[in-house]
């Protein structure tokens, strides 16, 4: 089962409501989070096995230049949802990539559609000619 971290963005009636979808859920308000940095919360979710949910594109930035397969991180790119509306938007995401958020992944949500990262985010190089 997919644990999930909600970051300060989302709003916080968004926990019973994916509690209710049977959905292992907390907002970082609620465990002293609320003014941590991203790296902190990303540290946080790593120690408790959680997918950090979040507004904020500085998760996956952190993510991609750290290498780290972990935690999964779904960044939500549609402003003003509200706490039902997120919370069935979230059960749907993990739905559709629950395999690879189980494995370390990076999402990004929009209206539009749903794109899926794994992790660690690899660079491809080019040839050097040597």
């Amino acid at each position: 089962m997919i644990r999930l971290l909600l970051d300060q963005g989302i709003p916080r009636r968004a926990v019973p409501r994916l509690q209710d979808r049977g959905f292992a859920a907390r907002h970082v308000a609620d465990i002293g989070l609320e003014r941590a940095s991203d790296l902190d919360i990303l540290q946080a979710a790593r120690a408790e096995g959680e997918c950090v949910v979040t507004l904020d594109a500085d998760f996956h930035s952190h993510l991609a230049v750290s290498g780290a397969e972990s935690p999964s991180v779904v960044r939500i790119r549609w402003e003003g949802l509200r706490s039902a509306d997120i919370a069935a938007l979230i059960a749907r995401v993990i739905q559709q990539a629950a395999i690879q958020l189980e494995q370390g992944a990076m999402v990004t949500v929009t209206e539009r559609s749903i794109r899926v990262h794994r992790s660690p985010v690899r660079r491809h190089l080019e040839p050097t000619g040597i």
